[in-house]
C-alpha cells in the first residue's frame, strides 16, 4: 500500500522512467542498525538519487553507479549553531542527525532520529539567515511530506522557494 505522502508526491512529481533503485533494506538494517522510514524507502523505490527541480538532490543508500549513494556516508554534521536546533525541540535535547537531502543554495535536511524511524521529523540547516535568526528550521513531518511541501510552498522559510503550481521534474541518476 503507497505511504500517503508519497503517493501525493507522485501526483506532483512523475517518478521517473527508468525506475527507482532497488535496496536490500533488511541487509542495511543487519549490517548498520538503522532503520530507515517507510515513506523513504517507498520514495527510493520509486524515484530512486535524483535531483527535484534541479533544487533538491535526494541520497540513497549505495546503488552502484549511482552518484546519490552517500545517504550511510552522512554523520552528525560538524556544523555550528547546534545549540539553535535544540532550542527549537521540546525537549532540547538534540538526537542523532541524519542527512538525506541537499537543497540548490547549500541548505541540508536531515532526519531527527529520535523515536520509531516513522516518527521522524525533518530539521533543514540554512547556511545564509539574517543577523540573529535562527538557522534551522524544523518540520513537524517526515521526509515525503517535506518534499510535498517544498513542492506546494507550503515551506516558507527556505531560501528558494520553487513556483507552486508549476510542473515539477525528477531528474534520476540514470538520466545524468
Amino acid at each position: 500500500m503507497s505511504h500517503p505522502a508519497v503517493a501525493r508526491l507522485c501526483e506532483l512529481l512523475p517518478p521517473p522512467v527508468s525506475g527507482g533503485d532497488a535496496v536490500n533494506w533488511a541487509e542495511i538494517e543487519r549490517t548498520t542498525g538503522l532503520a530507515l522510514p517507510a515513506d523513504y524507502r517507498e520514495f527510493v523505490e520509486t524515484y530512486g538519487g535524483g535531483e527535484i527541480d534541479e533544487y533538491l538532490s535526494v541520497s540513497t543508500p549505495p546503488v552502484p553507479g549511482s552518484p546519490y549513494g552517500d545517504l550511510l556516508d552522512g554523520v552528525d554534521p560538524a556544523l555550528g549553531c547546534l545549540e539553535e536546533l535544540g532550542a527549537l525541540l521540546s525537549t532540547g535535547a538534540l538526537p542523532p542527525l541524519l542527512p538525506f537531502a541537499y537543497l540548490g543554495h547549500g541548505d541540508v535536511a536531515f532526519w531527527l532520529c529520535e523515536g520509531a524511524p516513522d516518527d521522524w521529523r525533518v530539521a533543514v540547516f540554512q547556511r545564509q539567515v539574517a543577523y540573529g535568526m535562527n538557522h534551522w528550521i524544523v518540520f513537524e513531518g517526515g521526509m515525503a511530506s517535506f518534499c510535498v511541501a517544498v513542492l506546494t510552498g507550503e515551506v516558507d522559510s527556505l531560501g528558494a522557494r520553487l513556483p507552486a503550481g508549476s510542473q515539477h521534474e525528477f531528474v534520476s541518476w540514470r538520466g545524468v
